[in-house]
């Protein structure tokens, strides 16, 4: 197998070192930069398979770091690693195309877990499973996280793209929230609760224009993707 390499951008000398040395020890390959603008330079240069993004850095913060990578890369996760506890920050990382987000102080045992479970998804991702799924007028390439048609072209983050592939695998069926929650992040917390409502807030409004589609929300039990 070959070795993962992760893009670390962090301004705490001492954080950076005792994360950075707990991944090295778990035989991932880290690129460690101290601010955003080097971060790029480094993503640029670089071939990751994931990016652990700190928020606030000097010359460029983690939110427009994470909005210049997506542009060249839609489909690399990125975690943002902050001490920013604001829902809304929360939210907006998400919105920029982020896949999950830990508040510091975190535990190192959460960060790996999390990167396991990315990683986890990208293996299986590249299997012989099906790929492609057909939705409306749309078809959905689970390994390239794309919703395309003949005249557009839909980039979706790995986390939006795993959340779809669950409805489609279980359509007209009640997903329970916990159950999406633990499938997707490995856990079910509240703040992981907030995130799923910013990722179904997405997918609600590419589809809405689909005939016979729909994500019904069952008050205090779940999610229903319905299709005709």
């Amino acid at each position: 197998m070959s070795t993962v390499r992760i893009l670390y951008t962090e301004d705490d000398a001492t954080l950076a070192f005792l994360t950075k040395d707990n991944l090295e020890q778990n035989r991932y390959e880290v690129t460690h930069c101290e601010d955003g603008k080097s971060g790029f330079e480094a993503f640029k240069k670089g071939s990751f398979d994931i990016c652990i993004l700190d928020i606030m850095m000097p010359k460029m913060d983690g939110f427009e770091l994470a909005t210049k990578i997506r542009k060249l890369d839609v489909d690399v996760p990125i975690i943002f690693l902050s001490a920013k506890t604001l829902k809304e920050d929360r939210i907006k990382g998400l919105r920029l195309g982020a896949d999950d987000y830990l508040v510091k102080p975190f535990s190192i045992e959460e960060l790996l877990l999390k990167i396991e479970i990315f990683l986890r998804r990208s293996r299986k991702n590249n299997s012989v499973e099906k790929s492609i799924y057909e939705i409306g007028k749309y078809q959905f390439d689970t390994k390239n996280f794309i919703l395309f048609n003949e005249t557009e072209k839909i980039p979706l983050t790995q986390r939006e793209a795993d959340l779809l592939k669950l409805f489609l695998d279980n359509k007209n069926v009640v997903l329970k929230r916990e159950q999406i929650l633990t499938s997707l992040w490995g856990d079910d917390d509240y703040f992981m609760g907030r995130s799923l409502d910013v990722f179904i807030s997405r997918l609600r409004k590419i589809l809405a224009n689909e005939k016979g589609i729909a994500i019904e929300n069952l008050h205090g039990i779940g999610f229903r993707f319905k299709a005709e």
